[in-house]
């Protein structure tokens, strides 16, 4: 099973980026989608898992909950927007600790980071940020398979804003 991660859209889905995931099986979004229609835009494109972020509105905080729970094959991921990282959990971040995920995404910080947390033995990703709002200078997304309890083949996206 191929996954593409993204967040912090902010209301933009371009052509880049349809590219960079054309070929994913699922999307799993870390938040501030930007609203239910940049949602519903990715989910015609593929399947789309998400959470809501603090700039989301109450119309798509209806839809997109604040943590998603997910498990693909034997691999289980819990996806949130704000969950801090390794060494530095927010509140919310450390308290998914108590359920041992292998994999855990946040978003929020629109810089990427891939950490491998030995103390709590799981993966910490954050994709960094697809849209164009905000400070960052470069556009990023990850891929990757799932093979049995494992991420395989992770690659990084990249673009200008």
């Amino acid at each position: 099973m191929k996954i593409g991660v993204i967040s912090d859209t902010h209301n933009f889905f371009d052509y880049k980026l349809r590219r960079f995931l054309e070929n994913v099986d699922e999307i799993w979004h870390a938040g501030d989608i930007g609203s239910l229609q940049t949602a519903n835009e990715i989910a015609l494109f593929k399947p789309l898992y998400a959470v809501h972020g603090n700039i989301d509105d109450t119309e798509t905080r209806a839809v997109y909950p604040k943590v998603l729970e997910i498990r693909r094959e034997n691999l289980y991921v819990i996806i949130s927007h704000i969950t801090g990282y390794p060494g530095k959990y927010s509140t919310d971040g450390a308290s998914f600790l108590e359920k041992k995920p292998k994999v855990l995404i946040g978003g929020h910080s629109h810089i990427l980071k891939i950490m491998y947390d030995k103390k709590n033995e799981l993966l910490f990703l954050n994709p960094g940020a697809a849209g164009i709002s905000g400070f960052h200078r470069v556009r990023t997304a990850l891929r990757f398979n799932i093979r049995g309890d494992e991420i395989e083949e992770m690659e990084v996206g990249e673009w200008d804003k």
